[in-house]
């Protein structure tokens, strides 16, 4: 039998029904809200779907929300590979499908937009719109001032093959903690929330998944180049940036997309829906109503 249990947000307390599907040849954990025009939503590292937390019950006022962990996050399937935007761009497509759905938007942040940029690239037939918030795209030109001082730290350290994971075992809660309070300028997170990312990303094996979204870049910048270089970017979209990525994303997108608005929420960090959910929330829904 599904779960079902309740988030609250802005808007109402809304069920939120979690369930396994199968998508692409693995499994997906899979949360869902609403009826309506389908909407997926990928998040980030160190998120689940519960990233969405603050935001789903008004989103699924109007929308059939699809939520899903990313692979080898959350509760979904811990492969072996298949962690570059490309593979899990497949994964996305993957799963509207066995959902039935044709037609839906998307919403993404940090690691889940490079795989919603290649959905959209590669499937404008499917994505309505699209909306990036908080992450670059692989190389291309726009994000020199972000990354004039190099890369965040992180990047490297997470790179290296096997490193991270050994050397933060056991110390997960306080790894995690620390990017859930530099999202969010260090006004915290709900308990049950934050608990949610910690268990999520304890182990050995959850952070290699983890950490080989970080490990795939390269191939996911080359899939990223090489889409720009035959096509552009047709669908509506929105790109939306904090603290610390900025306009640099819009300014990656402004050359590649034929219908493109960009905004930035001042005051916010990098974990947008729990940090700023009714600003989000008030960029959104005109939007995705238009």
């Amino acid at each position: 039998m599904p779960f079902v249990s309740s988030t609250a947000g802005p808007a109402a307390p809304v069920e939120v029904e979690l369930r396994r599907v199968t998508a692409g040849g693995i499994g997906l954990n899979v949360a869902t809200a609403g009826e309506g025009p389908a909407l997926l939503l990928l998040h980030g590292f160190p998120h689940t779907w519960r990233l969405w937390s603050e935001v789903i019950g008004e989103l699924a006022v109007r929308h059939r929300v699809i939520a899903p962990d990313l692979r080898g996050l959350g509760a979904s399937e811990r492969t072996a590979d298949g962690y570059d935007a490309g593979t899990v761009s497949a994964d996305a497509e993957a799963l509207l499908e066995a959902l039935g759905v044709t037609s839906a938007a998307v919403v993404a942040i940090d690691a889940g937009t490079p795989p919603a940029f290649l959905l959209a690239m590669r499937r404008p037939d499917l994505v309505s719109r699209l909306v990036v918030m908080e992450s670059l795209l692989g190389t291309l030109p726009g994000a020199e001032d972000f990354l004039a001082g190099g890369p965040p730290w992180w990047f490297g350290f997470h790179s290296v093959p096997g490193l991270a994971e050994s050397v933060l075992a056991g110390h997960e809660a306080r790894y995690v903690d620390w990017f859930l309070d530099s999202g969010t300028l260090g006004q915290g997170l709900r308990p049950d929330v934050r608990a949610a990312f910690v268990s999520a990303y304890t182990g050995t094996e959850a952070l290699r998944c983890a950490f080989s979204y970080y490990r795939a870049l390269p191939t996911s910048a080359r899939q990223i180049q090489e889409a720009v270089e035959t096509r552009r970017l047709t669908v509506p979209a929105m790109a939306i940036g904090a603290h610390p990525v900025g306009t640099a994303l819009q300014r990656q997108l402004r050359p590649v997309a034929d219908d493109l608005v960009g905004h930035v929420i001042e005051d916010c960090g990098h974990l947008v829906p729990l940090h700023r959910p009714e600003a989000l929330l008030a960029l959104l829904n005109p939007f995705l109503a238009a």
